[in-house]
């Protein structure tokens, strides 16, 4: 580890962590802007990427021209620069694409499993740049820590995401939507350049599938670098799972702190305990038994204000995990005419929240607001064609004849139900691949339509208020960061 990644990692543990939202809302520019504030300010703030769908946005933002030149910087200093330019010579364009054009959709996931070697190499050599690239922006031009946020449910990718977020020095992984029991180990792994393996699972089965990534038969390039292992930090919204992942019988890594979520937190919650359709006292966490854990913990889910910072130092939090204010600040990834409406209905107190328990492909109820030409509409979720063309949350099965198959409920019906799947499980089912996408400026637009966006926010929108605010209504992440400090 050199001076600067020592400096970097350092004794002090964040007091505020910015959420890692959605596909490129929490983009390199935001976790920048905030580590970039926690600096100015003096106060121990993590910026996070978020980890899901990076690949998609690192193809797009090449076909739209590299607008900045951003994504060819960091290619340029990736550690395999064959790889680098295999990805340039794929996608790059030096014009941006016009609007109505479809983009060149990026290898789908479940490539990773195929026969073929070319496509699980291009597969493997795509997620591992597109999560160094993230990292890499969030890092440069200063040393605030950045961190990096994945889904569990999103298996297939795991063992060529974490890598490529290590490449680039990443500081902290966060990882929720699931049981994020094989994570540390892997990280443990990767720190010695050693071979790793995650267990998938098959829907409707106890079957796993074992995957292996050796960084020795990958790339001679990549795999010499000396590594820093991050510090893990599990998304949890339950005493039992805090519990699980501190069993050494289960878990073979460290585990360096808890993100304790509520169910008002915004994204993908974990579903209620004893009701499918609604929360109460239950489901939520007893800081109590977590604190007799002795690990750092912070607290999530409408904790976006200087007294609920307060709050949570008393409980014996670390401090807070903090999304929606940040969601609309300036640096954000979301698109900027949806952020001024957000914030507009957040000014007319209008805006509406909802937790549906059907739209997520994961299983997982998920936070969506309520917002006109956008998939929460009625008119517009039952206008939009059905296809399943990024291929990010699909649920590997065996089919009848044995073999590994992939289906989503989102993708048209039909296709799901030949697959095995039940057609209960796919209505209200909405492909939030492409509206989170859409949500952060990268529609597709093909021969179907144009890709109408999808938005999360958490429950806790009235923070914003608080923020102090341009005549437009629009800010900084240092303001949100200056506000939730008391400043």
């Amino acid at each position: 580890m050199t001076e600067s990644e020592a400096a970097r990692r350092g004794p002090t543990l964040p007091l505020i962590i910015q959420g890692g939202m959605g596909v490129g809302v929490s983009n390199w520019e935001l976790a920048r802007a905030v580590a970039l504030a926690g600096l100015d300010l003096h106060v121990p703030v993590l910026g996070v990427v978020s980890g899901t769908g990076v690949e998609v946005l690192l193809v797009r933002r090449l076909q739209d021209g590299d607008p900045g030149g951003h994504m060819r910087r960091a290619l340029a200093a990736f550690p395999a620069p064959e790889i680098a330019e295999s990805i340039l010579g794929k996608y790059y364009g030096n014009v941006k694409k016009p609007e109505s054009a479809r983009y060149k959709n990026a290898p789908p996931l479940n490539d990773l499993l195929s026969s073929i070697p070319e496509r699980v190499r291009a597969m493997y050599e795509l997620s591992i740049a597109a999560n160094y690239v993230e990292v890499w922006l969030a890092r440069e031009g200063h040393d605030g820590p950045i961190g990096i946020n994945h889904l569990e449910k999103i298996q297939l990718l795991h063992l060529a995401r974490l890598y490529g977020a290590m490449l680039a020095g990443v500081d902290y992984v966060l990882e929720g939507a699931g049981i994020p029991d094989q994570v540390p180990g892997v990280l443990d792994k990767y720190a010695n350049q050693e071979p790793a393996q995650y267990k998938i699972d098959f829907t409707g089965s106890r079957e796993k599938l074992e995957m292996r990534f050796d960084p020795s038969t990958f790339s001679h390039e990549l795999s010499t670098l000396k590594l820093m292992r991050p510090q893990f930090l599990a998304i949890i919204a339950s005493n039992l799972l805090a519990k699980v992942l501190l069993d050494s019988r289960r878990v073979s890594g460290r585990v360096d702190g808890f993100v304790v979520e509520g169910p008002t937190a915004g994204g993908h919650n974990a579903p209620p305990r004893h009701n499918k359709k609604e929360y109460n006292e239950e489901d939520f966490v007893d800081l109590d038994q977590i604190r007799k854990l002795g690990l750092p913990f912070w607290l999530a889910g409408s904790y976006g204000s200087p007294e609920k910072l307060a709050f949570a130092l008393e409980c014996g939090a670390t401090g807070i995990q903090v999304g929606t204010p940040f969601a609309l600040c300036d640096e954000s990834g979301m698109r900027p005419d949806l952020k001024s409406k957000l914030r507009q209905m957040i000014d007319e107190g209008t805006l509406i929240i909802g937790t549906s328990f059907t739209a997520s492909p994961t299983g997982f109820p998920i936070k969506i607001a309520e917002v006109e030409e956008t998939l929460s509409k009625q008119e517009i979720y039952e206008g939009r064609r059905r296809r399943c063309n990024i291929v990010h949350l699909v649920k590997p099965y065996r089919t009848l004849s044995g073999k590994i198959g992939f289906r989503c409920p989102a993708e048209p019906v039909k296709a799901f139900v030949q697959k095995g799947g039940d057609p209960d499980e796919a209505k209200g089912s909405m492909c939030i691949c492409n509206g989170l996408a859409s949500t952060a400026g990268y529609p597709q637009h093909d021969k179907l339509g144009l890709e109408p966006p999808v938005i999360t926010l958490g429950d806790d929108v009235g923070s914003v208020l608080r923020v102090p605010r341009r005549p437009d209504g629009s800010y900084t992440a240092r303001d949100a960061l200056a506000y939730l400090l008391g400043k």
